[in-house]
C-alpha cells in the first residue's frame, strides 16, 4: 500500500481551516512534510497523527449533587 501525499489546499480542506495554517505548520516545523521539487506535500498519516495529537480529552468531573 503506497502512502498518499497531501496539497496544501487538501490539509487545509481536511483540517478545515485556510491554507495560511498548514503553510505555518509547515514554516515552524511543527509538521512533517516532503518537498518534492517546489512542491511541498503532507503524508496523510502524518496528518491523521498530528489530528490525534491535538485531540483534548475531557475530564470527568464528580457529579455535584446538593442533599434537599
Amino acid at each position: 500500500m503506497s502512502e498518499r501525499y497531501l496539497s496544501i489546499p487538501e490539509v487545509a480542506e481536511r483540517l478545515g481551516t485556510t491554507e495560511r495554517f498548514p503553510r505555518r505548520l509547515i514554516e515552524e516545523r511543527r509538521i512533517e512534510f516532503k518537498r518534492f521539487g517546489r512542491h511541498v506535500r503532507i503524508a496523510e498519516s502524518v496528518l491523521n497523527t498530528y489530528i490525534d495529537s491535538c485531540t483534548v480529552t475531557p475530564i470527568q468531573r464528580p457529579s455535584r449533587r446538593r442533599a434537599a
